[in-house]
């Protein structure tokens, strides 16, 4: 992943194993970022409140105060993408980090390559939301925050409001793979549980009304393992 020479993107880097957070500023400043290295939470958040980050990484188990108390403290302020890393994996960890306000959850070991395409996911997805495009807009699905409901050539789709918050929230991160807890937590709004069908229930449901309007932009699909994605039909 290159950047252009004008872009000055600032990730802040909040990682206490020096030999990792070494790896992650040099990795990162290779693909064009400027990129600043904190080794304990409370400086980090220090450094977070007092400058400007166009994304922060930071790990959960962190001297002074823990990632996840840091990422509580900050949303109080600040609205800069987080990725939450963590050698402990454990769902509830990954729930407990989104319901803080992480936008995205990597767990340790992972490979700096997918650590990249993650970045560039969420500044894509801040670009877009910045420029202040209504979602789907190309694909002539009309949302109506109001009614909680898509309309296509003057017919409605009956969603109910939680199946407009689901598709609203696929069409705004399209083309990006999420996960369950993320949906659960953001959409559902509680914890993911993997004998717990309802989100699958309402993926159905979208699909089937999105059908019945006869919309063929954009398809729903499971990832096998993983989530679901927004993504845009083959022509």
């Amino acid at each position: 992943m290159t950047l252009p020479a004008t872009t000055a993107t600032r990730i802040l880097a909040v990682e206490d194993d020096p030999a990792l957070a070494s790896h992650l500023q040099a990795h990162l400043q290779g693909c064009g970022f400027d990129v600043t290295v904190s080794h304990d939470g409370s400086n980090g958040l220090r450094l977070a409140q007092e400058q400007h980050f166009d994304l922060i990484l930071m790990d959960i188990l962190l001297p002074g105060s823990n990632g996840l108390d840091v990422l509580q403290r900050l949303r109080q302020q600040r609205h800069v993408p987080v990725i939450l890393m963590s050698a402990l994996g454990a769902e509830q960890d990954r729930i407990a980090g989104f319901s803080r306000g992480a936008d995205d959850y990597l767990p340790k070991p992972f490979s700096l390559g997918e650590l990249s395409v993650r970045i560039e996911a969420i500044l894509r997805r801040v670009a877009y939301e910045r420029r202040g495009q209504p979602p789907l807009q190309a694909d002539a699905l009309a949302f109506d925050e109001d009614r909680c409901d898509v309309c296509l050539g003057g017919q409605w789709a009956m969603l109910t409001s939680t199946e407009y918050r689901l598709l609203e929230t696929f069409s705004r991160h399209a083309e990006e793979v999420l996960s369950k807890a993320f949906l659960y937590q953001h959409v559902l709004h509680r914890g993911y549980s993997q004998h717990d069908r309802s989100l699958d229930m309402h993926v159905s449901n979208v699909r089937r009304k999105l059908k019945g309007l006869g919309y063929n932009g954009k398809r729903l699909e499971s990832v096998w393992g993983k989530g679901y994605v927004l993504t845009a039909r083959e022509s």
